[in-house]
């Protein structure tokens, strides 16, 4: 069996256990929306101030807006959830108003306020469900957040969580330590934490102490966990992305992972059968390769945020990157435990060796037919453009599943499962789910909406950058450079561009894409290159250059985000607009 990293000490992990629960959090590295207004005066402060006051003290009504994210990590699982708050305030929102800085703000947490009471750890436990209200601790304050609960989407399971301390958590998901959401979390504070129990993140252990280095050209958009993309113009360079430049997705820590003791876990659920491999017996399977190119979903989010803004990472462009992929194929291993070819029915569930503090991993699912399909192309990943995979991409074993999301291809494969249900993990379930443009985060029902499998067409300006000054030629034109790709297998046949504002197109000349894998298998992007006039009156303003890809199937991409917009930011295709200056 493979060793799952411990993340917290035995007296945290007491703690947590006890507490029956999770953790609630209150942010995810997101941008809070603007727009509507939720009371959030605490129920616990509700009953006392009906009842004339009590431990915790009263709160006058102030009504400070205050934008926030929060989310809340329960089962294993992190669901972000992204609401605008007018928080009804009182001296615990007056000592959160006067600090002005990170520092101040993370200070009032671990400052014992004499104006309020002491609680112990055995009586916050007792506060688990909505009767008795939910709180949680951070530092030494005590927080009662139960009215907060029944504003989050995921609030029937959201009752798990109760009664525990969230420092272990917020220790690897440092995305949290902002002036923002710590200043949040202090106006619901009612109390203050007995010495004995406050929990120390002294004694833990830093699971982000091992990361790997990564190379200088990669933009982080979050250090922890790491996400990162390259400049868009580093893409057109080659049609394999080399892989210190591939984007890097991370949801959790990486992690360590000793390929001598290494151990795959597979279980067919509608067999019963179950054996494990280790990666030599993996190497005995066929060799087969697959130039793929993998997108994660929220690439282009920061331009979906231009409409209205969302709750996740501010992805460019660059969230996407085509590698040469070699491994055995999982039909193959498959079929080894009992699976036969054409079994349509059911689903490959997919675990990470990456885990949250509660050892959940994180997991996917893909379709048991997508799966069994030789021309599916699902493999077993072990290198990556002839070079072992590295650490931020799979070491040592990553599925690839071409033509579909990237959150899907999981990384630091621990459990394969064959079974009737899709994965339950919170990555299925509750997130890379599309929606229309008028369901919020108060109507949403991540239930009523498939999970994304394969993508839309797309394609992206990398070349010139937008606001940068070019140079016209000689000839009257600009040079302009890009990448286009369809999910599903369907080929790109066309990249259409304007710099008219649609009057007159320019088709671009097709530099590199792949060749020879038949209808239904183009699972690599298509790299372009296109001449734009520019005409005489345009020399010395502002040209706004637009690209639109089509692909086999004659799918073409949307004119503009406004119409595709959702609250989670994924599946963004419009149309690739960038403004230039030329000369």
């Amino acid at each position: 069996m493979f060793v799952r990293r411990i993340l917290a000490s035995n007296r945290h992990r007491l703690l947590l256990q006890s507490a029956s629960c999770r953790v609630i959090s209150l942010a995810d590295n997101a941008t809070s929306i603007d727009g509507g207004t939720v009371q959030t005066r605490s129920l616990h402060h509700e009953r006392q101030h009906q009842s004339g006051g009590g431990r915790g003290g009263n709160r006058p009504a102030d009504s400070t807006p205050l934008s926030a994210t929060a989310a809340v990590i329960f089962g294993g699982s992190l669901l972000t959830y992204l609401i605008t708050e007018k928080i009804s305030t009182s001296s615990n929102s007056v000592y959160a108003k006067e600090a002005s800085s990170l520092e101040e703000i993370r200070r009032a947490h671990d400052t014992v306020r004499k104006d309020l009471p002491e609680y112990t750890m055995d009586e916050i436990v007792k506060h688990n469900g909505p009767s008795a209200g939910i709180w949680v601790t951070y530092g030494v304050g005590v927080y009662d957040i139960t009215s907060f609960v029944p504003k989050h989407p995921g609030s029937d399971k959201v009752m798990l969580a109760a009664g525990g301390a969230i420092d272990p958590f917020w220790h690897i998901f440092q995305q949290h330590n902002t002036k923002e959401v710590l200043t949040l979390l202090e106006s619901y504070r009612i109390g203050n934490l007995r010495a004995d129990d406050v929990v120390s993140t002294k004694d833990l252990h830093d699971p982000w102490s091992a990361e790997p280095k990564r190379h200088p050209i990669l933009k982080p958009a979050t250090q922890k966990p790491f996400n990162a993309e390259p400049p868009a113009s580093v893409l057109v360079d080659s049609f394999l992305t080399p892989n210190e430049f591939f984007y890097v997705r991370n949801h959790l820590p990486v992690p360590e992972v000793d390929i001598k003791s290494y151990e795959l876990e597979m279980e067919n659920e509608k067999t019963g059968r179950s054996k494990t491999i280790r990666f030599p017996d993996l190497l005995k399977y066929p060799k087969h390769t697959v130039t793929a190119t993998i997108m994660c979903g929220g690439n282009r989010r920061s331009e979906m945020m231009e409409v209205k803004p969302i709750k996740g990472l501010p992805w460019g462009a660059s969230a996407v990157g085509n590698a040469q992929w070699t491994g055995a194929r999982l039909c193959d291993v498959l079929r080894d435990m009992g699976v036969r070819e054409g079994d349509e029915e059911g689903h490959v569930q997919f675990e990470g060796l990456d885990t949250d503090p509660t050892s959940t991993p994180y997991g996917a699912s893909i379709p048991l037919a997508k799966a069994m399909d030789p021309r599916g192309d699902v493999i077993l990943a072990y290198e990556m453009n002839g070079q072992p995979l590295n650490r931020d991409h799979g070491f040592p074993v990553r599925v690839i599943v071409p033509g579909v999301v990237g959150s899907r291809n999981v990384k630091w494969l621990g459990r394969i499962v064959v079974s009737r249900a899709e994965s339950s993990s919170h990555w299925q379930q509750n997130d890379y789910k599309s929606f229309s443009p008028s369901t919020d985060w108060d109507t949403v029902d991540f239930k009523s909406a498939p999970a994304i499998q394969n993508m839309p067409v797309t394609s992206a300006i990398c070349t010139p950058a937008s606001g940068e000054t070019v140079q016209v030629e000689k000839d009257g034109y600009v040079t302009v450079r890009g990448y286009a790709w369809s999910g599903g297998g369907s080929e790109i046949v066309r990249v259409d561009l304007t710099a008219d504002g649609g009057k007159t197109w320019t088709v671009a000349t097709l530099d590199e894409s792949e060749k020879g894998t038949g209808p239904g298998r183009h699972w690599s992007w298509s790299l372009w290159t296109a001449k734009i006039p520019v005409p005489k009156g345009q020399r010395g303003a502002s040209l706004e250059i637009v690209s639109k890809a089509v692909d086999s199937n004659y799918n073409t991409q949307p004119e503009s985000f406004t119409n595709i917009w959702n609250l989670r930011g994924v599946v963004g295709n419009a149309y690739s607009r960038v403004k230039v200056n030329v000369k």
